[in-house]
């Protein structure tokens, strides 16, 4: 039996095994798999108790054994992979079992105790092979019994395994030999197939010759046909980019910077592109970058050449553009480049160039003056400074006139670049609407599902087929055969750069369009500038032709300054002030004109000197005026013609001054009145000259019209001045001290009061002439003359009081001591008659007949009050005694008298006023 066991096939675990040990761990998580269905159906029957207590590989088919091993020794051994496997195996393990009987002979060396062994039939083979080892060297009976007990339950098992594999073989015994008989078969059917595709590749071989070796080579032959001319496109466009930088040169040569950076641009392009890689073409770009920076210092310069040239030109009444071409040229080449600046180079030549036109005109006219040496008086300054007013007239003049071409010049330039800048924002938009456009048609013609593109016909997507169109039969029988539907471009026909393609494109869109060629084709689609930047680019272009009328404003200033150093400016008479005033106001018009705003600088210095000039003329008539005041004696002057004309020529409707007296002015005598309207105003010479100040103040603001608020309040001011200096003088009696008068006399008071209505007769044409040059909001200034017409009034009437007053205390004095006797008239009634006839005397030539009537009727008044108070203190009633009758007598006297002077006649003196009423 033990002999039987030896020479058993089935293999022995080792406690030392690895192998066994991973196998014996992996039962943890074995899952069963699903076998193969057998070969034979025939299963072992019998009663499943009867093996209940012993290995059965029916009952434990499920359980892992180690016939579930994947890699046996067999399998290990035929590896033709692995030929090494086994010896590695062996080796390893050889060392594990030397290892293994060490330390079995150090457990009999200690004799370590051992403790018994529950063995069931349960207990896996490599478990009970190592009690079994590790039990093999106990000594004692207990110890040799076990090992006895336990050797036969393993013969036992062993006994009942052979037992079962014998009783599973002869059951299968069947299955063995039919599978040997189907490998015979298996072979056979091997064999034949073999035959038959070795015949089929012969078939496949030949037909291979003789239908498809010649089509492939077709093929081949067209795609390297391909490929050549592609090549030599390649060639062709490595030979043209090579020229790129000769042909920069050359234009660069004539100025054509645009075409320059264009070509330099495409060539990156290509380079980038279709070059990308080309290791002599390696520098070539940061070359290309180069010439490009060069290229816009080059502009730059170029641009602040053409500035110079344009602005320093002689200055004639021809303000076109100069070299036209060459300025959109740089602009266009400059906007490429995003140099958005380069206005300002322009700003800084208008500068200086202003600098040069008033220096070079001091120059000429210098060197037309005799009276100037040059050599002698060295600085332009003090030499502008020799010059009288005449002279430096002409030479402000010829200034103004420069500087007005100057301008338009610099508008024609600058609408030129202004217009390039609008020419690229049009192509701007025009550009963004039509990729609108397209946008829109390609989203609208896209019918086509995305899904379907992948399904194919004819060897091509369905997609392609829809953008390819219908094809022709054919075409159609071509790409069947796998032929390119079209002959591939030949050597002539190559391709040339993308660049070349978009000037050609863009020249025929010049072409159709109404602008000039010259113009549009500089045009690019590479100048990324935003719709903002160019607006603004725009503005500035517009404000630097604002920036070049004040800059000739302030250099006018800056000469205007430097004359006035000498108070030369403050000393000049109205008429040349005038003169000036107008010369430069037509000059800030022009300059508006041209430029489209105001500017203030010139204005404000005209407005400062105008203010001098209004402060002096207004200082100078003031104390003209008070020197004429100062010696008027108070006596009607004559009146020349003169003023009877500048009177006449005021009641027309107008305002001005007559520059030279006319010759029949001085052949006529002068008049005794001043006839204004068809009254006769009698006057003294300070009104007279009063009326030509007036007028002139009038015609100043007609010539300056911005001093009209400043010589209203001056005007106004001298008007208050005579007013209150006549009242001083003839009411206030201060002619006495001044003049030396003996007495202000009833003639110096009418002929003032008349002076005083003259005035006031020309208040209401002042005013209106002021009004019409006011601004709406500055009507409140007018005010000024409605005061003054007042306090004309009550100088007037303060006069008539006054003449009346002298009148009353004649009254007081004479009537006081009237007495009530004969002789009739009385000596009182005679003097009061005489006195009243003086007055009228003194005043009819001079007052108008209703003012004469006015102030007889309250002296008749007072000499009413002062009779009838002298009568009642007489106790003389109306009573028709003598008294009644002398009085009645002297009455009828003084109405007589009085009513014998003439325009009095019809006076209704109502002398019954003089008795008391009776109670």
């Amino acid at each position: 039996m033990a002999s039987r066991h030896s020479s058993s096939p089935v293999p022995q675990p080792n406690a030392g095994d690895a192998f066994f040990k991973k196998e014996l761990e992996a039962t943890k998580c074995f899952r069963p798999t699903q076998s193969l269905p057998d070969v034979c159906p025939k299963e072992p029957t019998g009663d499943p108790s009867n093996l209940c207590d012993s290995p059965s590989l029916v009952v434990d088919q499920h359980r892992w054994t180690i016939y579930h091993s994947k890699v046996n020794l067999p399998a290990a051994l035929n590896d033709p992979r692995s030929p090494r496997n086994i010896l590695h195996y062996t080796n390893r393990r050889s060392l594990r079992e030397r290892r293994f009987t060490s330390e079995a002979r150090m457990f009999v060396l200690l004799k370590t105790p051992w403790t018994g062994l529950c063995c069931t039939p349960t207990i896996n083979p490599g478990q009970i092979w190592n009690k079994y080892l590790s039990t093999a060297g106990g000594k004692g009976n207990r110890d040799a019994a076990s090992s006895r007990l336990l050797q036969e339950k393993l013969s036992h098992y062993l006994d009942i395994v052979e037992v079962n594999i014998a009783q599973q073989i002869s059951l299968r015994s069947e299955a063995f030999f039919h599978a040997m008989t189907s490998q015979h078969e298996l072979q056979d059917y091997l064999r034949k197939t073999s035959q038959a595709v070795k015949l089929l590749r012969e078939k496949i071989s030949k037909i291979d010759q003789v239908m498809c070796e010649g089509s492939l080579r077709v093929l081949r032959l067209s795609l390297t046909r391909n490929n050549c001319v592609k090549a030599y496109n390649k060639l062709k466009l490595m030979a043209t980019v090579h020229q790129t930088q000769p042909m920069v040169q050359l234009l660069l040569s004539t100025s054509e910077f645009v075409g320059a950076l264009d070509l330099i641009s495409t060539t990156q392009e290509v380079l980038q592109q279709e070059l990308q890689g080309i290791h002599s073409f390696r520098h070539l770009g940061s070359q290309l970058c180069e010439l490009e920076k060069l290229i816009d210092k080059m502009m730059i310069a170029e641009f602040a050449t053409y500035a110079r040239n344009d602005l320093n030109r002689p200055l004639e009444e021809d303000c076109h553009v100069l070299e036209e071409e060459r300025l959109v040229s740089l602009v266009f080449g400059l906007l490429k480049q995003r140099k958005l600046n380069f206005y300002e180079i322009y700003g800084d030549e208008m500068i200086i160039t202003a600098k040069n036109i008033i220096k070079q005109c001091v120059v000429d006219t210098v060197s037309q003056i005799e009276e100037i040496d040059p050599e002698v008086v060295v600085k332009l300054a003090d030499q502008m400074r020799m010059m009288n007013f005449p002279q430096w007239f002409d030479l402000l003049k010829n200034i103004f006139s420069k500087f007005t071409i100057f301008l338009k010049r610099i508008k024609a330039t600058l609408n030129t670049i202004r217009s390039v800048v609008f020419l690229v924002l049009d192509k701007n938009q025009k550009t963004r609407e039509l990729e609108d456009t397209l946008q829109k048609s390609s989203a609208k013609d896209s019918t086509v599902d995305s899904e379907v593109a992948y399904l194919t016909h004819e060897g091509l997507f369905i997609s392609d087929a829809f953008a390819a169109g219908p094809l022709a039969p054919g075409e159609a029988a071509a790409q069947r055969n796998g032929s390119p539907s079209s002959e591939p471009c030949s050597s002539d026909s190559v391709s040339e750069p993308e660049g070349t393609t978009d000037s050609s494109s863009s020249k025929e869109q010049t072409s159709s369009s109404g602008t000039p060629a010259g113009v549009e084709m500089m045009i690019s689609d590479d100048m990324k500038l935003t719709d903002l930047e160019l607006v603004r680019l725009a503005n500035n272009i517009q404000e630097l032709l604002y920036n070049a009328s004040d800059i000739c404003h302030d250099r006018s200033v800056k000469f205007l300054m430097a004359r006035a150093k000498d108070g030369f400016l403050e000393k000049l008479n109205s008429n040349e002030f005038v003169a000036l005033s107008r010369l430069m106001e037509g000059f800030i018009l022009d300059t508006e004109q041209v430029c489209g705003r105001r500017s203030m600088s010139l204005r404000g210095a005209l407005q400062s000197q105008a203010n001098r000039f209004v402060n002096r003329f207004h200082e100078e008539r003031k104390t003209k005026l008070s020197l004429l005041l100062d010696n008027e004696r108070w006596k009607q002057a004559e009146v020349p013609a003169e003023f009877q004309d500048l009177v006449d020529s005021v009641s027309d409707g107008r305002i001005s001054l007559p520059d030279k007296k006319p010759a029949a002015a001085e052949e006529r005598k002068p008049a005794e009145f001043l006839v204004v309207e068809g009254q006769k105003y009698a006057t003294v010479g300070t009104v007279l000259l009063l009326i030509r100040i007036i007028l002139e103040y009038c015609q100043c603001v007609d010539n300056i019209p911005s001093i009209t608020t400043d010589m209203l309040t001056r005007l106004s001011d001298l008007l208050k001045y005579f007013n209150s200096r006549s009242c001083q003088l003839v009411l206030g009696a201060g002619a006495l001290q001044v003049v030396g008068l003996k007495t202000i006399t009833t003639k110096n008071l009418a002929l003032s009061s008349r002076c005083l209505q003259l005035i006031v007769h020309y208040i209401p044409v002042i005013r209106a002439h002021f009004e019409a040059r006011l601004q709406p909001k500055q009507f409140s200034m007018l005010r000024h003359f409605d005061h003054i017409t007042k306090d004309y009034h009550d100088h007037i009437a303060e006069i008539s009081a006054k003449l009346v007053a002298i009148m009353d205390s004649l009254f007081d004095k004479l009537l006081s001591k009237y007495e009530v006797k004969a002789p009739v008239p009385s000596a009182c009634f005679r003097n009061i008659c005489k006195q009243m006839a003086k007055m009228h005397e003194a005043i009819y030539d001079l007052l108008p007949e209703e003012q004469t009537q006015m102030l007889f009727l309250r002296i008749n008044t007072s000499y009413k009050l002062h009779l009838k108070r002298q009568l009642a203190h007489l106790n003389v009633v109306n009573d028709g005694g003598p008294l009644n009758g002398l009085v009645t007598s002297d009455v009828a006297f003084y109405t007589g008298n009085l009513q014998a002077l003439k325009g009095l006649n019809n006076l209704d003196l109502n002398m019954a006023e003089i008795w008391e009423q009776k109670r």
